[in-house]
């Protein structure tokens, strides 16, 4: 992981400089990678690089087909996860558990399988003190369940055995996948925390930042080495901007491999420093006038702050859900690429007149709006709110909810818009309006309020 580490790190810091042959070689394992991770939506995918969230076109497909063009329930290369080489159905299952470091010990567990007509389809170890834990991608037969196969492993000699569905991206082969998350984070910083849930599966990520809080990020990363620490299911690291990053996931403990390739995910964000796509779009209103929209982070502080002081008390509450208090320490929360996606719509001279985020919250994803008072109601809000909508479609998320006031009927109104199904909370005055992001209905959502006529 160090080597892709250093790799990708040197062709993002010296691009040119780079010779020709290895750029090529580099830019097709990546292109590869990419294309493979995106068949998952499991853990996670992020928008391409040069991203400004523009919502994906509703595609036409003929009749037994997948989304792909593929037939239903195939997969590349011919061979089905659904279908067995015995003629009946199988499913593909991701198992770990712990064998003795003894000659033989994975040979007996190997045999127990084959018995049971299961497939490996591939094979990672991870040497601990007290044994080695195998990572397992099998085929198995349809009628056998997870409790059944954990069973027979425990039977073959098997210790602390855990076993989950898989689908098609654990098809793809570790390198390739480990190769795909290092680019990813070098050209956009906000792919951090996406990466560190896609390289380790079902987690709770926590970004503690260096300024603020009871217990702050500074105090706390003086108590984690630079190296980092590894304690069983918790996993903390130092962040590049300072405070600390916290891995949890309790239903299976982190090997020191695991925790190796996350320290080298961090290091890689470290030595690259702060950096978003540079894509623009530019669009016109029903009206005629042009705005831009871009990715925005830390740096358009100032920017965003200025526009709050031109918002009134009316929409400052109804974004903030009250009074507004000191701006620059929300805005640099809101901001930063830890916590999630900014969008900023702009004028031709720089001015930015609106704001829209995607913030990651746990296992949820929040979205959240703010239009300058003499920009509403043309359109920008549900730009931004349909943009925002397709990233967190594209990395996985399988809904998104906004909290907002009930006489709120600018913000109802772009959900609205968005043509996806709809739930509502109403609880003394506060609405929360969740959206569900299956694939069917994101297939079918309307195309953005503005025309786009050109890309800069």
């Amino acid at each position: 992981m160090s080597d892709v580490t250093d790799a990708v790190a040197h062709f993002a810091e010296h691009g040119t400089a780079v010779p020709a042959l290895v750029l090529a070689s580099l830019a097709a394992l990546i292109a590869t990678a990419g294309f493979r991770t995106r068949w998952s939506r499991r853990h996670g995918q992020a928008p391409p690089a040069d991203d400004t969230g523009a919502r994906p076109p509703t595609t036409e497909r003929t009749a037994g087909t997948g989304p792909t063009g593929r037939t239903t329930g195939s997969e590349p290369g011919g061979s089905d996860p659904g279908g067995s080489e015995h003629g009946g159905e199988s499913a593909l299952w991701r198992m770990r558990t712990t064998v003795r470091d003894a000659p033989g010990s994975l040979a007996v567990l190997c045999a127990a399988l084959a018995e049971r007509r299961i497939d490996i389809l591939s094979l990672q170890t991870h040497p601990l003190a007290e044994g080695t834990v195998d990572e397992f991608l099998l085929r198995a037969p349809g009628e056998l369940n997870g409790t059944e196969l954990a069973d027979l492993v425990t039977a073959a000699g098997g210790a602390r055995t855990w076993t989950e569905r898989a689908d098609a991206h654990d098809l793809v082969d570790a390198p390739t996948r480990v190769l795909a998350l290092a680019a990813r984070t070098a050209l956009d910083a906000a792919e951090l925390p996406l990466a560190l849930r896609q390289l380790l599966g079902r987690c709770t990520i926590r970004s503690l930042p260096a300024t603020g809080g009871a217990r702050t990020g500074a105090r706390a990363a003086q108590e984690v080495p630079p190296e980092g620490t590894l304690e069983d299911t918790v996993l903390r690291l130092r962040a590049p901007e300072g405070g600390v990053i916290s891995v949890e996931r309790p239903h299976l403990p982190f090997t020191p491999a695991e925790f190796a390739r996350a320290r080298a995910l961090v290091e890689l964000d470290a030595r690259l420093g702060p950096r978003i796509p540079h894509a623009r779009d530019v669009l016109t209103l029903p009206e005629g006038s042009d705005i831009t929209v871009r990715r925005a982070d830390t740096r358009d502080v100032a920017a965003a702050k200025a526009m709050h002081e031109r918002c009134s008390a009316r929409t400052l509450g109804l974004r903030y859900h009250g009074p507004v208090g000191d701006a620059d320490r929300y805005l640099n929360h809101l901001l930063s690429p830890r916590f999630g996606r900014t969008l900023a719509a702009q004028t031709a001279s720089g001015r930015i007149v609106a704001l829209g985020h995607l913030l990651w919250d746990g296992d949820e994803t929040e979205v959240a709006l703010l239009v300058e008072d003499g920009w509403q109601r043309r359109g920008i809000g549900g730009e931004l709110l349909g943009r925002l909508v397709a990233m967190a479609a594209e990395t996985g998320c399988e809904s998104v909810y906004a909290v907002t006031q009930a006489s709120n009927t600018g913000m109802v109104a772009a959900m609205r818009g968005l043509g996806l199904p709809l739930d509502y909370q109403i609880e003394e005055g506060t609405l929360v309006v969740t959206a569900r992001l299956d694939p069917v209905t994101r297939s079918g959502a309307p195309l953005p309020h503005g025309e786009r006529i050109g890309r800069e």
